[in-house]
């Protein structure tokens, strides 16, 4: 059960944000007043341009691969608890909470019709 643990830990940090050379994260960096804030997000809206072609539909695609990678951390801590194991906090979070995150998952699906993902910005 570890080695699985590990290597979904690994899935899911691939897509995590990374820092770069020399950044802070961002829980150790210090807090912006509201006029760094404003400042900042400016910064940040310069770097981004909005592209007008039509992206690929991957909007449900992605949420069917969230909500295997979900069900999948879901039977591994329920495996783990029932084995007498500890878990994170978080993860006793995920098991409490996991019919609210398979609600929204289903509101999501009926609500989302194919291809809304394409008529984004």
């Amino acid at each position: 059960m570890h080695g699985n643990l590990l290597h979904l830990g690994r899935r899911l940090s691939r897509n995590l944000w990374k820092l770069k050379h020399g950044e802070e994260a961002p829980l150790r960096a210090e807090l912006f007043s509201k006029e760094q804030m404003k400042q900042h997000g400016k910064s940040l809206a310069a770097l981004h341009s909005v592209d007008l072609s039509r992206a690929p539909d991957q909007l449900l695609a992605r949420l069917a691969d969230n909500e295997k990678i979900l069900n999948e951390t879901c039977h591994l801590l329920t495996d783990a608890t029932q084995a007498n194991r500890p878990i994170a906090p978080a993860g006793e979070w995920l098991l409490d909470n996991f019919y609210l995150i398979e609600q929204q998952i289903r509101t999501a699906r009926r609500h989302l019709p194919r291809g809304y993902s394409q008529v984004l910005p």
